[in-house]
């Protein structure tokens, strides 16, 4: 597993940002704090993959250059992860791209267990393929793994990257347990724990409320 902020970078600055309440809530702001944590995400990922060397034309000469051997696939949770996958296919852009359309049911707080509605998914084909999965918030692991089990029925990609802003131990337990393909997670930060509504703790609150308002 790699967690960006083990290691000083401006991303702990972007990172405090979406955590701070008395900034969290300029969304724009919110916004743009993810995409750029999508951005260097998206960089780390990219020493992690196969590369090939190829031979290109400069206006003095031909030259070798490494380059990356095969497109991922990135794929994102919506609706929070938006600005986030933003930043990934800033990097990866030209990467075919899918989305999962997950989202818990709440009707009742009171519940030991999280439901998970999995509704919209949609991607191309993944065989052989290195694949992103890009969701900021890697709480219960639940919707990530549910998502994966859909998608992983139409293929078998080469290996899984999950990447998430914050992560809880509960997520990458349910991950390790449930997901038995290839896989690295990639996070942010990893944050000590779920509270009883299973938000991440101190996480940074409603991801997809702050970045796009309340829904209903």
């Amino acid at each position: 597993m790699f967690v960006l902020n083990q290691q000083k970078s401006v991303g702990s600055q972007f990172l405090a940002e979406l955590r701070d309440i008395t900034i969290q809530h300029d969304r724009l702001r919110f916004r743009r704090n993810l995409e750029r944590l999508g951005e260097i995400m998206a960089y780390e990922i990219s020493r992690d993959l196969e590369y090939t060397s190829s031979t290109i034309n400069t206006p003095l000469k031909a030259t070798q250059v490494d380059v990356i051997a095969k497109q991922p696939v990135v794929i994102s949770v919506l609706r929070a992860a938006v600005p986030f996958f933003q930043g990934f296919v800033n990097y990866f852009d030209r990467a075919d791209c899918g989305f999962i359309g997950a989202f818990r049911n709440e009707a009742n707080e009171h519940k030991t267990e999280i439901d998970v509605n999995l509704g919209y998914v949609v991607a191309p084909d993944i065989e052989g393929k290195e694949i992103i999965l890009v969701d900021p918030m890697l709480a219960t692991g639940k919707s990530l793994v549910a998502g994966l089990e859909r998608l992983l029925s139409a293929g078998l990609p080469s290996r899984i990257h999950i990447a998430s802003v914050i992560a809880a131990p509960e997520g990458i337990a349910h991950v390790k347990e449930f997901l038995k393909e290839p896989y690295k997670i990639w996070t942010c930060a990893l944050d000590g724990r779920l509270d009883t509504r299973f938000f991440i703790v101190p996480g940074l609150g409603d991801a997809g409320d702050l970045a796009y308002g309340p829904k209903q």
